[in-house]
Order: C-alpha cells, then sequence, then structure tokens
C-alpha cells in the first residue's frame, strides 16, 4: 500500500477544504465584492494549497528518501522530487 494511500483520508478533506475556499472566492467574485476580501480569500486559498503540497512533499521525502531500500531507489527519488519542484517553482 503507497504511503499516499495511507493518508488518503487526511488529503481528500484537505482538498475539500480547497474546494470549499474556491467556491466562496466564486460566490465574492459573483457577488462583487471588494478588491480586498477576494484577495483575503485568494491568500487562503494558497495557504491551504501550500500546506497540502508541503504535506505531500513531506510524506515523499520521508517514504522514497528517508526511508528507500537502496541508493539506486534514493537518487531516483530525489531526481523525480527534483523535477516536481523546478515546475513548482517556475
Amino acid at each position: 500500500m503507497s504511503h499516499t494511500t495511507l493518508q488518503k483520508k487526511k488529503l481528500v478533506a484537505r482538498v475539500s477544504r480547497l474546494k470549499g475556499q474556491m467556491e466562496a472566492v466564486e460566490r465574492a467574485l459573483e457577488a462583487e465584492r471588494p478588491c480586498g476580501e477576494i484577495l483575503q480569500l485568494l491568500a487562503s486559498v494558497r495557504g491551504a494549497l501550500t500546506g497540502l503540497t508541503g504535506e505531500v512533499l513531506d510524506d515523499h521525502l520521508r517514504e522514497h528518501v528517508l526511508n528507500a531500500v537502496d541508493d539506486a531507489a534514493r537518487a531516483e527519488a530525489v531526481e523525480e522530487i527534483s523535477e516536481v519542484l523546478r515546475t513548482y517553482i517556475r
């Protein structure tokens, strides 16, 4: 069983909260709420997404780098996460 599968319930709950936050942004835009209010909602979404990303990243590093079965698996995991991070920071 994958480590992500073990965390599935917690990760899915975070995604559900993100959906709710995005729906709040949509409602605020449709209601023509003030820009400051919309920016605050967007900051909340960004924080929640960053938290989710950090949790998945932490799990990945612990499972595939720290607890790698051998050096080859560790090197592969490091390369994989390096590619993802390069995409993420663009």
